[in-house]
């Protein structure tokens, strides 16, 4: 059981890198199937051939999970965790992959989620959650700022575009399109105020929707400077003790 633990969860013996390139090559292998599943005019045997590609690929993905819960000190950890639940969601088309009814169709979509898979075997991905950890406090407190502001700016377009435009502007929930849309800087153009004070308002939302876009970007980059910087610190210090990632 330990040496299956050291090739399924360790990352620096010769069998666990195998393992992990193994595992990083069946996934893009299943995104790229899954992407030629939606080219139309596809002929049975092409049909055939992607989905016996798919089933290969699931059925080492299942194999993958069970390996990963039995080697796992606490197993419900794991299956609750966020690489465990990605994991569940590779595999659970298996179940449906012989139903094609249009009520469990959409589970198939879940094959896209596989991507996800990828972040336990690169180092970026795991320099960008450890970022995101160190950040977590400062992202709490801007994305709840930010639905305060999504909210009070659809109050006040409300307030002066309804008696003019009724129809789009119906209600603050209708507000929220153009408050969102407005706040990100997007401007789709399918709600224009028309309105002198709604134009007005209109142009401070979008200052204050610059300010929403580069507030994160500096939060996240400075982050990702601090766990780029320990990450490095540990690595010497494997070094130093005659070890590598």
């Amino acid at each position: 059981m330990e040496r299956l633990k050291n090739i399924v969860e360790k990352r620096d013996t010769h069998e666990g890198r195998i393992f992990d390139v193994i595992i990083q090559i069946v996934i893009f292998i299943s995104i790229f199937t899954f992407s030629l599943e939606t080219l139309p005019n596809l002929t049975t045997f092409e049909k055939e051939i992607l989905h016996f590609v798919e089933v290969s690929c699931i059925i080492i993905f299942c194999i993958e999970y069970i390996l990963r819960i039995l080697v796992a000190e606490k197993k419900l950890d794991f299956i609750f965790s966020f690489y465990g639940i990605i994991d569940l969601l590779a595999i659970i088309p298996f179940i449906f992959l012989h139903i094609d009814t249009s009520a469990v169709r959409a589970f198939h979509f879940l094959r896209f989620f596989r991507i996800f898979k990828l972040a336990r075997y690169t180092r970026v991905f795991v320099r960008f959650q450890l970022a995101l950890k160190y950040a977590k406090e400062e992202l709490i407190l801007f994305f709840s700022a930010t639905i305060i502001l999504i909210y009070l700016s659809s109050v006040g377009i409300y307030f002066f575009e309804h008696e003019t435009q009724p129809e789009i502007f119906s209600s603050i929930f209708d507000c929220f399109w153009w408050s969102l849309i407005t706040l990100t800087t997007v401007g789709y153009g399918d709600l224009i105020p028309i309105t002198i004070g709604g134009k007005v308002f209109t142009f401070f939302i979008l200052l204050i929707g610059i300010g929403i876009i580069a507030l994160p970007a500096g939060i996240i980059s400075s982050a990702l400077s601090k766990a780029r910087s320990e990450m490095e610190t540990i690595e010497k210090e494997r070094k130093r003790h005659g070890k590598t990632l």
